[in-house]
């Protein structure tokens, strides 16, 4: 089975869009690093994730070096992000992540990614969540005033999920 690693925002955004359990009936698991979830998940919600099956991955030395390294490099990138981009990059598992920043590495360096829409083709092809949830969840996350997502690529799939 594929695992996928997580920065915080791809959690964060499936769960405004009530999203986030149906994630883990995804053909996949999901994995974070252990700082990431220490610093931003931990309590409720962190147990709720880990309950739903979330892996916390600590990083190898080899891993750690290169998150070290590559935070010195990009300043732009936060520590948590570096560490999930170590764990993807050295155990070739692809990464899950709205950041630009973070795109831009992972693209540089050949490191798969996807973000929250490729995880509603796959809620939608994958798991058959209905079309009129996916669309209200899409709805919901992508008037959030912190959404960062792509217009006419939301419009386009809320589209399709009004079908």
């Amino acid at each position: 089975m594929a695992v996928l690693v997580s920065d915080t925002s791809v959690i964060i955004d499936l769960e405004r869009g009530t999203l986030l359990d149906d994630l883990f009936r995804l053909p996949f698991e999901f994995a974070v690093p252990d700082l990431l979830f220490r610093r931003e998940l931990a309590g409720a919600l962190g147990d709720r994730l880990i309950a739903l099956g979330l892996r916390v991955e600590e990083l190898t030395s080899v891993e750690l070096t290169r998150a070290t390294t590559v935070r010195r490099d990009r300043k732009e990138l936060s520590t948590p992000d570096t560490f999930a981009f170590a764990i993807a990059e050295g155990r070739q598992w692809p990464l899950l992540t709205g950041d630009g920043g973070l795109r831009r590495l992972a693209a540089e360096c050949h490191v798969a990614f996807h973000g929250v829409l490729w995880i509603c083709d796959q809620l939608e092809t994958g798991s058959h969540v209905p079309r009129p949830r996916l669309h209200a969840g899409l709805t919901a996350l992508s008037s959030h005033p912190r959404c960062r997502l792509p217009a006419a690529e939301v419009r386009h799939r809320l589209d399709r999920y009004a079908e």
